[in-house]
């Protein structure tokens, strides 16, 4: 296996290749899947996403193990290609994979109640499988990173099985990361090794190489939080939101792309994403890869911010593509009032066709105000699509849709508030009172959560105020509701297993771009009852003067979750009283010779 070869070659595939992203136009279009896309990728990629594929799947399986079955399939590849009419051939590639798992010798010993996925039809096996990927594998151990000499020597004689080892290392870590990502952290590691092990000392070399990577690492797993993010509206809201999302976004990024141009690349991005979130990784590399060439072919239509990008070694497109500024508006745009709000034939052109009316006042919308959030231009069409369902069966539509731009307005001046409110606290506080702030908020609205939930989710939203309150005040918005959707998400994720309260459940059961909204205008939970008031939960030892500041605050944190949990109705003033009483007793009684005589006392 050519690594050098698999890494260059994923991005670079023929431009002039053109094919419906489509599954079923697809396998109309080719005798057997595996077939075609052996032949799109080669060998060395085929390889290299079959482990990918496996390693996310059967994430207790060995290296060697997994081997085996990536054989099997590449085997079963060389076969289609010389004859596609051969057995087996015709089958969709999830079901190859699928199957070669449930060939595996004493699958249930390792897997349990996984194995039952085998005795369902597809694509309910599939989805079965994905069930059973563990996020968070506390059954693999950290990687160890063997001495310098020995990295060196292994690279330089067993190339393929270190890089191999890597690529099976990180997919079977994170199950649900997307292949290209892997196959770009794949690069930069082979990159560290090339450059490092000519150097006199490697050693030194390796441990500057090894922190930026740790640093890819990390932003391996900000970029799995969102795909993951990306799939679960995919699959929660369907193909209408999650198109309506992109459309926004790539409308902002691209302003002066035509409108026909970014709807296609819209329905290309959502086929790429299904396969992505399916698991079907030989097709999500395949498929995203001819996304990237076409952007890049099309380049002077869709930004000239693309050049620099396109020019970019193969593997370092995409991130490139993700992370690029969007592009200047036209001149001269005219105002939207006069075709959305002021014509007499708007309701014609609405009825006559809802969906692509609503798409091009998206499109044109967002092309105009970069500065927004994708969530709320799709709240704003949501209103605006409202307003137009109501206004359209009365007498008079034009009167009735006249004050369009001053309940749209209403929206935004909603979401400036909320950004700007939170930066003020966050940027005029700074992070801990911030913090404080965000736990008093949120411990009232729902204090049936644990306390360490609560303070898992405070301190993801003190991040997202540490790193969009700093940016320039254009780019906060979108950057603030991006990250707190995510972090929202995720809450009511967990609400679909264990219910939380009324006013939760209602909230997440809104629309996806009105979550956000009414998670900050719920208000304290009414119908709570607070538990018992617990004297020994003040019942206070040294650890409170001798734990670790980390370890300290996070105690002291808890403790005033729990004070509001059996006092919600506390305000802001007796909370204020409280603390500063608290932090006095520990400055007292951490000086003295008996700190728990003196913390029993106070």
């Amino acid at each position: 296996m050519k690594w050098l070869t698999l890494i260059s070659f994923i991005f670079f595939l023929s431009s002039a290749r053109s094919r419906n992203l489509q599954r079923t136009a697809r396998d109309a279009e080719h005798k057997s899947p595996i077939a075609h896309r052996f032949n799109d990728l080669k060998e060395e990629t085929f390889k290299a996403v079959t482990m990918i594929t496996f390693a996310q799947y059967l994430q207790r399986c060995s290296y060697d193990g997994l081997s085996k079955l990536v054989k099997d399939v590449v085997d079963l590849a060389h076969k289609c290609v010389a004859n596609e009419d051969a057995p087996e051939c015709s089958k969709p590639l999830p079901s190859v994979f699928l199957d070669e798992i449930c060939q595996v010798d004493k699958l249930r010993d390792s897997y349990g109640d996984m194995a039952d996925c085998c005795g369902k039809a597809d694509p309910e096996r599939n989805q079965c499988f994905l069930s059973f990927k563990v996020q968070h594998p506390d059954f693999v151990q950290p990687y160890q990173r063997p001495a310098a000499d020995v990295i060196c020597n292994e690279y330089k004689d067993h190339r393929v099985q270190l890089l191999g080892n890597f690529v099976y290392s990180v997919a079977r870590r994170n199950p649900f990361l997307h292949a290209p990502a892997i196959l770009g952290l794949a690069a930069e590691y082979e990159n560290a090794l090339k450059s490092c092990c000519s150097e006199s000392d490697i050693g030194a070399c390796l441990d500057e190489k090894v922190q930026h990577l740790a640093v890819i690492k990390e932003r391996a797993k900000k970029i799995d939080v969102q795909q993951q993010h990306g799939c679960r509206v995919l699959d929660k809201y369907g193909e209408r939101t999650f198109q309506a999302s992109k459309l926004v976004r790539l409308s902002q990024k691209y302003p002066k792309a035509p409108f026909a141009e970014l709807v296609k690349m819209v329905h290309d991005v959502k086929d790429v994403y299904k396969e992505c979130c399916d698991g079907d990784m030989v097709e999500c590399v395949d498929d995203w890869s001819e996304l990237v060439a076409s952007l890049c072919s099309k380049q002077d239509v869709f930004s000239s911010k693309l050049k620099p990008c396109c020019e970019l070694p193969a593997v370092e497109r995409t991130k490139c593509i993700m992370e690029a500024e969007f592009d200047d508006k036209p001149d001269n745009l005219p105002s939207l009032v006069e075709k959305y709000i002021q014509d007499k034939e708007v309701c014609k052109s609405y009825e006559a066709n809802h969906d692509a009316f609503l798409s091009e006042f998206v499109y044109e919308y967002s092309r105009r105000h970069p500065e927004l959030s994708t969530q709320l231009v799709m709240r704003i069409t949501k209103g605006y699509e409202t307003l137009l369902d109501k206004c359209c069966k009365t007498d008079n539509p034009a009167e009735c849709y006249g004050n369009a731009v001053e309940e749209l307005n209403k929206h935004i001046k909603e979401t400036e508030d909320v950004v700007k409110t939170n930066c003020e606290l966050f940027n005029t506080h700074g992070e801990a009172d911030f913090l404080k702030g965000i736990l008093v908020r949120y411990t009232k609205k729902m204090p049936q959560v644990s306390s360490e939930t609560l303070l898992e989710i405070g301190k993801k939203m003190t991040a997202v105020g540490s790193k969009c309150c700093n940016l320039p005040e254009h780019k906060r918005m979108s950057c603030s509701e991006h990250y707190l959707s995510i972090i929202i998400e995720d809450m009511c994720k967990r609400q679909e297993s264990t219910p939380i309260n009324e006013q939760v459940s209602q909230c997440c059961n809104e629309l996806y771009s009105y979550r956000r909204p009414c998670f900050t205008a719920m208000g304290v939970d009414t119908k709570y009852v607070p538990p018992a008031f617990d004297p020994m939960m003040f019942n206070f030892d040294e650890k409170l003067c001798t734990a670790p500041p980390p370890e300290r605050e996070a105690g002291q944190l808890k403790m005033l979750v729990n004070l509001i949990k059996r006092k919600p109705q506390m305000t802001e003033e007796q909370i204020k009283t409280i603390g500063g009483s608290f932090t006095a007793m520990v400055e007292k009684c951490c000086k003295q010779a008996d700190v728990e005589g003196c913390l029993g006392e106070e």
